[in-house]
């Protein structure tokens, strides 16, 4: 796979070229592209006669990264992802597609450049504004015991977490990112938060939410107020696992609708 530098990292990055209109596939906080396969979230498995651009966040995956916590937060992500757009698809409007994470990096983006944009598809936003100092702080305690008792101490509480319904059935995953850069990511998830709320408001970039239920750490809550933020946007929210399996299909959708 092509590498693609950026400030401090190394993206690794795949383009699918059919032909057609550009997208671009984010994932999550500690996840990747095969993560993200794993886990149901690989949106793009289903396109067809696009231009697909997936790449690893700067430490996830398959790409490098520093041990600095400011480096991940989700406005330098944001330059990341606009940097790839300004060489593989130079002048042209994209469809962004990603989760929690990628939902974050892809609205700073959007918000910073929304001409670059022809419609968004946002997966699970996160915790966000009023819930997100909490979810802050879970961060930073997790960037503690990782430091303090290791990975191990870590691994056994997430994968005992309860999971959403919708994703019954996929396996157990552990993050896609190396032990040492682990607590900088978790710290520059803590120093990070959704554009606020006017700038999103002002978006207006054609956009599908997709949200699933009984996730704390990806509220309904903040799909909702999206949507009642956003001038051109639906929400979907997903309680089964074939809720799940149509997710792919609405991406299909916006991209034929938006491109």
């Amino acid at each position: 796979m092509p590498t693609f530098h950026v400030p401090g990292a190394d993206l690794d990055v795949e383009l699918s070229d059919e032909g057609g209109h550009p997208v671009v596939q984010l994932h999550g906080l500690t996840s990747s592209r095969h993560r993200d396969r794993l886990m149901d979230l690989d949106l793009g498995r289903g396109l067809s006669g696009t231009r697909l651009l997936r790449y690893d966040a700067r430490g996830h995956g398959r790409s490098t990264g520093r041990a600095v916590d400011t480096d991940y937060q989700w406005t330098v992500l944001a330059d990341d992802l606009l940097r790839l757009l300004d060489h593989w698809f130079p002048g042209e409007k994209v469809h962004g597609v990603g989760p929690s994470m990628g939902t974050g990096t892809l609205l700073h983006a959007a918000v910073r450049e929304p001409d670059r944009f022809a419609g968004l598809t946002l997966l699970v936003p996160a915790t966000a504004w009023a819930t997100r100092a909490a979810k802050a702080e879970i961060y930073r305690a997790n960037a503690r015991l990782i430091e303090e008792r290791g990975l191990d101490a870590f691994l056994s509480a997430d994968l005992s977490a309860p999971r959403p319904p919708a994703t019954a059935g996929t396996p157990d995953t552990v993050p896609d990112v190396a032990a040492d850069l682990l607590p900088s990511l978790l710290r520059g998830a803590a120093l990070s938060d959704l554009p606020a709320p006017e700038a999103i408001a002002a978006l207006d970039v054609p956009t599908t939410i997709l949200a699933w239920i009984d996730d704390p750490g990806h509220p309904v809550s903040t799909a909702q107020a999206l949507v009642d933020l956003l001038p051109k946007a639906s929400l979907s929210v997903a309680e089964t696992p074939a809720d799940l399996a149509e997710w792919p299909a609405i991406l299909c959708d916006d991209v034929a609708r938006h491109g």
